[in-house]
């Protein structure tokens, strides 16, 4: 074997804090790794390190990690640098860590080796029947909230007996406390423990029984954790016990980047590790690989505003590079163009489309930026989240418009006839399109006198019922009394779906604000196509945003995403959309300190994704969840000097007081009837045309829809193939 010194110089290629965070092997360690700095190759290095130096053998080391991408990231480039045996690294995450562990000793806690562990949806139903049991309504206390409680109870290591003598004459709390004690017997007597109880339970273990503890103490003489800004309570403990004999306990991570408060992590964790691990060495990884050093400085001055941080100051060997682009739209959809635009611009001058990516701060932002560039023909894809067509609730509330627009779509109205539940089975359903198969009818044909059927007649009650809904809402359609907004709003008061909402799902706050991002959608369309806004008008027009391409996650496309599903990632040119007070940082986190620290970190790790470009975009006016709102320019922004920044738009009429306009104030009526925006173009292009785009290049035009005051156009370009693309999006010009 190589002596030290040999050993060592192998990693000369790396810089001098990165070697120093390699090296230095003992005692507990605390590596701040900076957003870009290259942690990840630090902790795969330093294993392989200690493996080839001879300090311990593979087996003896342990790496966690939170998702089981980066543990098995984390375990192949272990292997590829770590030698012989670097297999044997236990590389996995907090639950998998304790799953093992459980398996071979939970018969101490009373449970066998062949245990299952619960998932989100065994968890709810468990919870709901413990609810009946318990004689308690939903509508008091829901059974997610009752998890969500348990979680939290959980994570600070909280048994039952301590949450009921903690309720005190709280009656609320009681009941949970009650419902949390009959979960944990449920699930013993079951064999079974959710996400939490693994590591509830090993602590547990470890607590319990020396001889456990002792084993894994002596087994892992270095332990190593990364991302440990996000780690919580229970985690830490976790973590604390199993290092306590040895000491060699390396984290890392970046206190800048913590952003899962609301996961239930934790900040003080990072903070004060030196306070709880006594003699630890601290190394700041500061060295950005990643971004010009226009976008560090941006992002170093935004984040110095925190109060609780260690401190620490990116800087890189990289060019300056361009200048930060702070562009005001007059409105989200202006904002949305001028997205599409600068892609395409882009990806005419050479550029790809993956080069870009778009981060907002909440999904219901995605629903403008989704049309305009489904309008320009702009591949895209959205990561941890769904398109905002294809999210469960607006594709319930469209498919109730789809329905009253033409009730004999049997897809669609199987989709929402027990949405809300209203007791019709499957099983029901089946038998009703047996029924219209056989007679040639639709589905809808058949439940709308379902009396008549007698297979039918034990749930003709219901089914009749729901046909009379329908039926109802397609004479209010018919009657043109009521435009597309008031329609939607008769769906949502007759069906109750937001009440449905809130009590079936987990997430109902972020579904009932896409449903009412929907509203605005709709308000938006009226507006724009004025007498032309026909229910079938707009169905149409949404099927281009649902319809329009499929890609995958290795094709060209641009990449949309929230902020907090953009950690760890980087690309080339990043957008910001949404960049004022109200939006980013967001309402609720503007009066609370702590909180507002969090969300200035989540615009650090916003800035710090940018390797090349940033956008950052802000609007004079925003139409969101209904309301239009006049906004104040990000904080974030006033904090990135003035020489980093261009600016572009309307700046100079954008200053306006912050005040909230609700749709059905007098200043403006959603349902007033508008003159369309622009021009139509229905004229412009005509099938036959053969067409330039300065992306897509030659075409030629197979079809011309006239929709209100633009054209549909599908066009066989000769380079890519068939694309749908709006007219007054598109911008051709015509050859001939």
């Amino acid at each position: 074997m190589n002596n030290i010194d040999e050993l060592k110089a192998q990693f000369s290629r790396l810089n001098s804090k990165q070697q120093e965070a390699i090296f230095q092997t003992e005692g507990p360690v605390l590596i701040l790794a900076g957003a870009g700095s290259g942690k990840t190759t630090v902790l795969v290095n330093r294993i392989a390190y200690i493996i080839k130096s001879g300090l311990a053998q593979p087996w003896q080391i342990l790496a966690i990690t939170f998702t089981n991408k980066a543990a098995g990231e984390l375990k192949s480039r272990i292997e590829a640098v770590g030698g012989e045996g670097a297999d044997e690294v236990w590389a996995a995450t907090f639950h998998s860590t304790c799953a093992r562990i459980l398996r071979r000793y939970g018969d101490r806690l009373g449970f066998s080796s062949h245990f299952t562990i619960y998932d989100t949806d065994d968890s709810r139903r468990l919870m709901k029947e413990i609810l009946k049991q318990l004689n308690i309504d939903e509508k008091f206390l829901s059974h997610k909230v009752v998890l969500a409680e348990i979680s939290k109870y959980k994570d600070k290591m909280k048994e039952p007996k301590d949450v009921k003598t903690a309720a005190s004459y709280d009656s609320r709390l009681k009941y949970i406390a009650e419902a949390y004690e009959l979960y944990q017997q449920r699930l013993l007597t079951s064999d079974a423990m959710d996400f939490d109880d693994l590591i509830c339970y090993t602590i547990k273990l470890f607590e319990k029984d020396e001889e456990v503890l002792g084993y894994y103490q002596n087994r892992f003489k270095y332990i190593m954790v990364d991302e440990y800004q996000d780690t919580n309570k229970s985690q830490y403990k976790l973590v604390s016990l199993l290092s306590r004999k040895r000491n060699n306990l390396c984290v890392v991570g970046d206190d800048d980047q913590s952003i899962y408060r609301f996961r239930g992590a934790t900040i003080e964790n990072i903070l004060s590790f030196e306070n709880e691990f006594k003699g630890a060495k601290v190394i700041r990884l500061e060295q950005n690989y990643r971004s010009t050093g226009t976008i560090l400085d941006a992002a170093n001055n935004v984040i110095k505003n925190n109060s609780e941080r260690k401190g620490k100051t990116l800087w890189t060997e990289n060019p300056k590079g361009e200048k930060i682009t702070v562009h005001t739209a007059l409105s989200e959809r202006d904002e949305a163009m001028f997205i599409s635009k600068t892609i395409l611009d882009g990806v005419a001058e050479g550029r790809s489309f993956s080069d870009y990516a778009i981060l907002y701060r909440m999904n219901a932002q995605s629903n403008s930026i989704e049309q305009a560039l489904s309008r320009s023909g702009i591949p895209h894809r959205v990561i941890g989240g769904h398109r905002f067509y294809d999210r469960e609730e607006i594709k319930d509330m469209t498919a109730y418009l789809q329905v009253i627009n033409n009730p004999h779509d049997d897809i669609r109205l199987r989709r929402i006839i027990n949405k809300p539940k209203r007791a019709i089975g499957e099983a029901t359903m089946t038998k009703a399109a047996d029924i219209a198969a056989g007679i040639g009818e639709s589905v809808y044909s058949v439940i709308r006198h379902a009396s008549d059927y007698p297979t039918l007649s034990r749930a003709a009650a219901k089914l009749e019922s729901f046909a009379m809904l329908i039926d109802g809402l397609v004479e209010a359609n018919e009657s043109g009394d009521y435009s597309i907004a008031e329609l939607y709003n008769l769906v949502l008061e007759h069906t109750d779906y937001k009440n449905y909402l809130i009590a079936e799902k987990d997430d109902y706050e972020q579904r009932i604000e896409n449903i009412d991002e929907l509203s605005s959608n709709i308000i938006k369309f009226q507006e724009d196509y004025g007498d032309d806004a026909t229910l079938g008008a707009f169905l149409e027009e949404i099927s281009l945003m649902t319809d329009i391409d499929n890609y995958d996650a290795e094709t060209d496309t641009v990449v949309m995403m929230t902020l907090h599903s953009a950690k760890g990632l980087e690309f080339p040119i990043v957008f910001i959309p949404g960049m004022e007070d109200g939006v980013f940082p967001s309402m609720q986190t503007i009066i609370e300190a702590s909180e507002l620290n969090e969300e200035r970190r989540l615009a650090y790790v916003g800035i710090t994704r940018a390797k090349e470009k940033l956008y950052l975009i802000k609007t004079r006016e925003r139409m969101l969840f209904g309301s239009t709102t006049h906004n104040r320019e990000s904080r974030f922004i006033t904090e990135i000097p003035s020489e980093l920044i261009d600016k572009t738009g309307n700046e100079n009429v954008y200053a306006k007081p912050s005040y909230t306009q609700q749709p059905q104030q007098n200043k403006f009526d959603p349902f007033a009837k508008k003159k369309p925006l622009t021009q139509p173009t229905t004229n412009k292009y005509s099938v036959g045309n053969i067409v330039f785009h300065k992306v897509f290049g030659r075409g030629m035009v197979l079809t011309a829809a006239p929709m209100g005051n633009d054209t549909m156009l599908e066009i066989a370009f000769d380079s890519v193939g068939t694309k749908t693309l709006m007219a007054n999006f598109a911008k051709m010009e015509i050859i001939n």
